[in-house]
């Protein structure tokens, strides 16, 4: 019986959309100044993001596009509304998606936890359900696959129906998920994650040598490192365990940390501090419900 509804169900969802479209979106792009500085934006709403570091000079983007709807007219419409966004700011390229519901720019609010809030380049969601009557008619999903010189800075995030994944990167990686994981490997600079509704993983082939914060509400976090890390470890978590195989590791004092606000100035109390190895660098670690595990390999 069990089965029999399964097959219903899916049977039900795929004849909802009984028109499709897919098409796949090709292009390369450079940048106008070339430095060590150079960074990728890229701002996805539903699919998923594949970067992968290559000895080359370009960023070559390779995207695939799906529309999904129930009539050709909302088809054609989804065909004609979603598009590769593309900003080029001389030493930095966006990536987005372009769409009649999701207004992208210079922003001042926040949708996530990580902290962008007031600050660079975001999608605008203060207007829905005020002074816009936004509705998309047809479903899409834009999955992004870029190759990337080996030493440029990330700033990756999707919202719905897709993971993200790097590899092979030197330079600082920032990625930001709702629903889905996390996967970062071969790395080696400074990294800020943080995942709603899914894992983090992480495989560094350097150890970090600047300040990385991890953070997940509901999944556990992964991280490896090459033997002999020198680090201060945080850890917070409402319903969760910090599981390490690092043989030198002490606890630290209760520490205060003071942070600026609008309004005045926060102080938050952290008592789950450690001292790995020789000390050194800061790493961040908080779920709300998961574990966080940090192994030497």
């Amino acid at each position: 019986m069990k089965n029999i509804l399964t097959i219903l169900l899916m049977v039900s969802y795929c004849s909802g959309f009984a028109q499709q479209f897919k098409e796949t979106i090709k292009k390369e792009l450079t940048f106008e100044k070339k430095s060590d500085k150079n960074a990728l934006m890229i701002a996805n709403i539903n699919g998923s993001i594949k970067v992968e570091g290559y000895d080359g000079d370009k960023i070559i983007v390779e995207v695939s596009k799906e529309i999904m709807a129930k009539t050709n007219d909302r088809l054609e419409k989804g065909k004609n509304e979603i598009q590769l966004g593309v900003i080029d700011l001389v030493d930095t390229l966006i990536l987005y998606v372009k769409g009649s519901c999701s207004d992208f720019g210079r922003s001042n609010q926040r949708y996530h936890r990580n902290e962008r809030a007031g600050k660079g380049w975001n999608y605008n969601w203060s207007g829905w359900g005020k002074d816009r009557d936004c509705k998309e008619e047809y479903r899409y999903l834009m999955n992004f696959t870029v190759k990337v010189p080996h030493g440029i800075h990330l700033a990756l995030s999707t919202i719905n129906d897709g993971d993200i994944t790097a590899e092979k990167v030197s330079g600082g990686v920032y990625a930001d998920n709702i629903n889905g994981s996390i996967k970062l490997t071969q790395i080696s600079g400074a990294t800020n994650v943080s995942s709603i509704n899914g894992d983090i993983d992480l495989d560094y082939d350097r150890n970090p040598s600047l300040p990385c914060r991890y953070y997940a509400l509901n999944g556990d976090i992964n991280i490896h490192v090459k033997k002999g890390l020198g680090a201060s470890v945080s850890f917070e978590s409402f319903n969760g365990n910090f599981y390490t195989n690092v043989e030198t590791i002490e606890s630290l004092p209760v520490a205060i940390e003071k942070r600026p606000k609008k309004n005045g100035v926060e102080y938050k109390i952290n008592g789950n501090r450690y001292k790995v190895g020789n000390g050194g660098v800061d790493l961040d670690i908080e779920t709300f419900n998961g574990n966080a595990y940090l192994k030497e390999i």
